[in-house]
């Protein structure tokens, strides 16, 4: 079970100050908040993508890799890389470096993107979604796992005897990770190829994730993959903590309020009713976050959105700190108990060669990785 955070970037005016972050500061803050995940012993830190305001994250890749040369064993990951509406190719490439860079603590998470304007910024069209995230797909898999690729589609110019450089460290590409929110287009591709489904699940109640990860593991299996719980798993959620509820919920109740995701909506006390939302002590965290396995099975990964919404630095770092000391031990403990011997861990660089190497073959159909067995 891997436990980490993710950030979405955004630069937010801090509600009970009326501070505004500049826009180098809240990158650097970044930094800090992903040293701080390793220090305090999480295993991922992810980032998103956006490039419109006021978000900062318009380059994932080039963050991660500074990120890389400050730490030392946390997964870097993101939180999406755009499918759509970037090119297969560059992905492919910065992928690989990134690779090298951090020796192989990578994986990527893509997805198809849900802002309008930013399909033609990238000369795409918001209406080819989902065929540009199945096309850009299956040659990025490609790219990853052939030599010399000839290939044609329908929506990108055609390669002809195109060889990445770099090659994936060690031959072996990153795990893949598809996310969605709401669209079962996405959940069906990562089951066709056995690659990972990662939920985010932030803004709808439980009975839609529920069934957006049945849907995944049941084609899982459709696909001659395994059982539907060798299926890979990732959540995502967001939690604010206190030692004391109460001043949790009252600390973090302005923010929620102006948050740019989902404030001037649903009270704060309506909105953790019907989400994952958790506001509390990290006991109450522990409590919630256990229960999401009783309506999506043993799953693999956890990621927390931590830094949302103008929370100052000096918070979220608090934060972290009760996550790693108070949150996670108990989630590691509590998350093995009764967790069956067959429902695989969550895939790594070194799992993926050390099938690979023990000759169970490549990351497409290796006992670690469930991704296109």
């Amino acid at each position: 079970m891997q436990l980490g955070i993710f950030t979405v970037g955004d630069v937010t005016t801090d509600p009970t100050t009326g501070s505004t972050p500049t826009e180098a500061e809240r990158i650097q803050a970044t930094v800090a908040i992903a040293r701080k995940a390793e220090e305090a012993g999480l295993d991922v830190f992810a980032t998103g993508e956006h490039h419109n305001p006021p978000f900062v994250p318009s380059s994932p890749t080039t963050l991660l890799g500074y990120i890389a040369g400050q730490t030392e064993r946390i997964i870097l990951s993101t939180s999406t890389t755009l499918i759509t509406t970037n090119d297969p190719v560059k992905i492919a490439e910065d992928f690989s470096v990134l690779q090298h860079l951090s020796g192989g603590r990578t994986d990527v998470m893509l997805g198809r993107g849900n802002t309008g304007p930013v399909y033609p910024w990238f000369g795409q069209d918001i209406r080819n979604a989902v065929p540009l995230t199945v096309e850009h797909y299956g040659l990025l898999r490609r790219l990853w796992r052939e030599e010399v690729v000839d290939w044609e589609g329908k929506l990108r110019t055609s390669l002809q005897g195109f060889t990445l450089a770099p090659r994936p460290l060690d031959n072996v590409p990153p795990f893949v990770w598809h996310a969605s929110i709401r669209t079962p287009e996405v959940a069906e591709l990562a089951a066709y190829f056995g690659d990972g489904f990662f939920a985010n699940h932030i803004f709808w109640p439980t009975s839609h994730t529920q069934a957006m990860v049945e849907l995944y593991r049941r084609r899982f299996e459709h696909y001659g993959h395994g059982s539907p719980e060798r299926a890979i798993v990732g959540l995502g959620g967001q939690v604010f903590m206190r030692p004391n509820s109460q001043d949790a919920v009252n600390e973090f109740r302005p923010y929620f309020d102006n948050a740019p995701v989902y404030g001037h909506g649903p009270s704060l006390e309506d909105f953790t009713a019907l989400t994952p939302l958790t506001v509390g002590s990290p006991a109450q965290v522990v409590e919630r976050t256990l229960g999401f396995r009783d309506y999506v099975g043993d799953y693999q990964r956890q990621l927390f959105l931590m830094d949302h919404a103008g929370l100052p630095l000096k918070t979220v770092l608090e934060q972290l700190d009760l996550l790693g000391e108070e949150v996670v031990p108990v989630l590691r403990k509590e998350f093995a108990v009764g967790r069956p011997a067959d429902v695989p861990a969550a895939p790594t660089h070194e799992s993926l060669l050390r099938a690979r190497t023990a000759g169970e073959g490549t990351q497409s159909d290796s006992a670690d990785n469930p991704e296109a067995r």
